[in-house]
């Protein structure tokens, strides 16, 4: 059974796994990467180097273009990066207007990979650093995909979205993507070659990890000041933990987790909830991006003290896509229930949302139990606390396959 694990491709997990829905770094904006994420299934969507448009380039020309992306992107980083934009409405608006390139992560987390690739390289690159493997798709005939290309593109272009929707790039290609949960998933079916390991706990393994990979804002400090925070969440596809000292001994340096600020969270939100980045306390931005919605009175909050700042482009912002400021809101039954910053289609973000508790372990927990409990909930992590509800640490994916990677090395003399 081992070998057989060792054997698989890199095709055999991308069965069934769509299209990317790519947007091209030459043309699309900061503004088209918000409606597209808005009108999109998924939480993220792929930034590419290449531009197919048909207006804006002849045939010999594309096919020159080497078709590569350069990262993905999702809602959490439009909510950072607009949060910054607080001193007036034409700054706010250039910030819309800049090329979409501006959202991807300084180090790109996504890799390309053949499709022949093995299971075990895949894994070696997720170790490595990588969070998404491109994985072209090839059970389609050129022809086929040609034409498909060709009705793509009038499609593309009858809506004037042609930046936003081409899935196809030259001769034809479509690419998907692999992530680590897609890994974890496919290592899930065969998880008894890896025996004994699924039934020892996470704190006897030794892959609770209690550094680097932490990051963590105090309930009480300004969520603004976890905008670095948040952005790196979203390139090591982790979160960040919201903790309270509540006042114990200096001597004691445990510290309480309260809850975390999740990019996913945040990827269920429009791009409004930058005003809560830039106004709100981390708590109070838990409460925010809940997978409930904003109580009104927090959102009327939010406004007020946009006002008492002067932030006066994310007013703007704020009353063009929610109309807080409309009275009509506060007598609907659904405007006191879920707030307008939950703007996305309810397809998308009903799926999505999830709310801020932290997924929590204890360190007895088995490898299996842990593992199950991630891929349950969706998250790549696992916030490992003590007895009295402290933060001791965390179990990432990664963490998860470094483990299971050194056992097939020890076990089965493979490198």
């Amino acid at each position: 059974m081992a070998l057989s694990l060792l054997s698989h491709e890199i095709s055999d997990i991308c069965i069934g796994k769509p299209p990317l829905r790519c947007l091209s770094a030459a043309v699309a904006t900061v503004a088209d990467a918000i409606a597209a994420l808005k009108s999109s299934d998924e939480p993220f969507l792929s930034v590419w180097s290449c531009n197919h448009d048909e207006t804006d380039a002849d045939d010999d020309n594309k096919n020159k273009c080497d078709c590569e992306c350069l990262g993905k992107i999702c809602m959490a980083d439009v909510i950072c990066y607009i949060s910054k934009f607080d001193n007036n409405v034409l700054s706010l608006s250039s910030a819309f207007d800049a090329s979409v390139s501006v959202l991807l992560l300084p180090k790109s987390t996504v890799v390309h990979v053949d499709a022949s690739s093995t299971l075990i390289e895949a894994i070696d690159l997720i170790i490595g650093g990588a969070q998404n493997l491109i994985v072209p798709i090839q059970t389609k005939s050129i022809a086929t995909r040609r034409r498909e290309q060709k009705l793509l593109t009038r499609n593309a272009v009858a809506s004037l979205t042609t930046t936003t929707t081409t899935t196809t790039h030259k001769n034809g290609r479509q690419f998907c993507w692999i992530t680590q949960e897609d890994i974890i998933r496919f290592l899930l079916d065969s998880i008894s070659v890896f025996s004994p390991l699924p039934a020892i706990s996470i704190s006897d393994l030794g892959i609770i990890n209690s550094t680097h990979t932490i990051l963590a804002v105090d309930y009480y400090s300004p969520a603004a000041s976890a905008v670095s925070a948040i952005s790196r969440a979203i390139s090591d596809n982790i979160s960040v933990a919201v903790v309270d000292d509540g006042g114990c001994d200096l001597e004691d340096p445990r510290v309480a987790l309260i809850g975390e600020i999740s990019p996913m969270t945040l990827a269920c939100c429009d791009e409004t909830a930058a005003a809560a980045v830039a106004t709100l306390s981390a708590g109070n931005l838990m409460t925010y991006i809940d997978g409930s919605g904003p109580p009104e009175s927090l959102v009327r909050y939010v406004r007020n003290l946009l006002e008492e700042k002067a932030m006066v482009g994310l007013i703007s912002l704020v009353d063009s896509l929610s109309g807080c400021s409309s009275s009509s809101d506060e007598e609907s039954p659904a405007g006191r229930t879920r707030s307008s910053s939950y703007g996305r289609s309810v397809s998308s973000a009903a799926r999505n949302a999830r709310k801020s508790v932290a997924i929590v372990c204890n360190r007895k927990s088995s490898l299996m139990a842990v593992m199950i409990q991630a891929v349950t909930q969706r998250v790549s992590y696992v916030w490992v606390t003590d007895e009295d509800g402290c933060l001791i640490g965390m179990v990432t994916f990664v963490d998860i396959l470094k483990l299971f990677r050194g056992f097939l090395n020890d076990n089965f003399d493979f490198c």
